[in-house]
């Protein structure tokens, strides 16, 4: 059993927090992050987004 120190301040992050959705390469997927934590992946293949949409994420948001 551990005890919780409720006074404990987390460490700020050292880069820059990602939000919003990003292509990430390594993996081929649409990667949603909110406050910096992975919440939503999807296939790049089969992806339901437009084309237009699909090309500009890719261009612009890779990681």
């Amino acid at each position: 059993m551990e005890q919780m120190d409720l006074f404990d301040v987390p460490a700020e992050p050292t880069g820059p927090v990602l939000n919003g959705m990003y292509y990430e390469r390594s993996t081929d997927m649409f990667v949603s992050f909110v406050k910096g934590r992975r919440h939503y992946e999807e296939p790049a293949k089969g992806c339901q987004h437009l084309k237009e949409w699909q090309e500009r994420i890719k261009r612009e948001r890779a990681i």
